[in-house]
């Protein structure tokens, strides 16, 4: 991270004491408002809910209202940093959903990495709102939390480090493959990280008809042989060629790299053993696997990273304030795959006419966010 950004962005949320305000949506001017907007005419409103709970997203803030939940287990690039330390990240989280899709939205951090208590205190406030987006939790304790908490719940809920990368990852890939002129079922696909994001990732290519996806963590390759739930379930439809040892292997002819691992992963002689045409997607933020200019000198013909500062930024907050400004407007109560799928395939029909430096829309492309969400049905 630039030194000089740092320090503006310290300067700026000590100015602002946090980012996120909370306004009432009708003003209290006077003692007719009073009586309306609290006592005694709330009173009314309350015990029509009381008795008609499925009028609650039209009388409060539940139709609108998303909370933004971590534990601070995962935190960008930072690790375990904890609650506080998460804090300002979720308040930024909140600050997209209102800016890109007019969202409201309210950080919580949970000062426990218990996956019991954690689901529990989900549960216990979920009533207040309309939507959970779960944010910055560790693998593989994220897999069982989003798990209960979507199967206790009747409201959309989804784990964005998971499926708003992955469905960005698609859809950025979509748009790729028409500029090197490759087919999803034809290509070998290696995705460096078996965490939330690349689990997901290889998750939802695969239910878009991706047939050869090389998984690997700091082990090498993942196969049959691996022990752990998540990572056994991942070799059931990975690997199908029973492809042993590291990156370079994995690499060797391979189509696309996708890197949701961390800094440093490859080099330009790695990305020379893959395919002609090659793609390749380095997420880590703020130091991708590989820098551009690494992975071009190799030979890569798309490229494309979680930054701003170059091409084809892959940026999950193209899709998560979309994903609940439709889910909230349409009533959707699950996030199935089969919208994630068709929240990548309206992504990436936003650029009509994909190029190297162009496979996806711009995060302020004020279609992006009406595009997906009406997608979501």
């Amino acid at each position: 991270m630039a030194k000089d950004v740092a320090k503006q962005a310290i300067a700026l949320h000590k100015k602002l004491g946090g980012k996120i305000r909370i306004l009432p949506a009708a003003p209290v001017r006077n003692r007719a408002d009073l009586s309306l907007v609290y006592t005694p005419g709330v009173a009314s409103v309350s015990m029509l809910v009381a008795k008609n709970p499925e009028l609650a997203p039209q009388y409060t803030m539940k139709g609108r209202m998303v909370a933004v939940i971590s534990d601070g287990s995962a935190v960008l690039g930072l690790g375990n940093i904890g609650a506080l330390g998460a804090l300002p990240v979720m308040e930024g989280k909140c600050a997209l959903f209102k800016t890109f899709s007019g969202v409201d939205a309210v950080p919580l951090v949970l000062d426990t990495q218990d996956a019991d208590k954690i689901v529990e205190t989900i549960l216990a406030v979920a009533p207040a709102f309309g939507g959970i987006n779960l944010e910055d939790i560790s693998a593989p304790r994220c897999f069982e939390i989003e798990r209960r908490v979507v199967e206790a719940l009747d409201i959309p809920v989804m784990h964005d480090d998971q499926h708003g990368t992955a469905i960005v990852v698609l859809a950025g890939l979509l748009n790729a493959f028409k500029v090197v002129g490759k087919k999803i079922a034809k290509v070998q696909i290696v995705i460096s990280g078996a965490g939330a994001a690349g689990t997901a990732t290889a998750n939802l290519l695969y239910a878009a008809g991706a047939k050869n996806i090389i998984m690997l963590d700091r082990k090498g390759i993942i196969d049959s042989t691996r022990q752990e739930p998540h990572k056994q379930m991942l070799a059931k439809f990975t690997n199908p060629d029973g492809i042993k040892g590291g990156l370079r292997e994995a690499l060797t002819g391979a189509d696309v790299l996708i890197g949701v691992s961390g800094p440093g992963l490859a080099k330009a002689e790695d990305i020379e053993l893959m395919a002609k045409k090659a793609i390749v997607f380095a997420l880590a933020n703020p130091t991708p696997e590989i820098m551009p200019d690494e992975a071009k000198r190799g030979g890569a013909m798309v490229i494309g990273t979680g930054r701003s500062d170059f091409p084809n930024q892959i940026n999950n907050s193209l899709a998560f304030p979309g994903i609940f400004r439709g889910a909230l407007d349409n009533g959707v109560r699950k996030i199935t795959q089969e919208i994630k799928l068709k929240a990548a395939h309206a992504l990436a029909g936003l650029v009509k006419k994909p190029t190297a430096h162009k496979v996806l829309p711009d995060m302020f492309d004020k279609r992006v966010a009406l595009a997906v969400a009406k997608s979501i049905r």
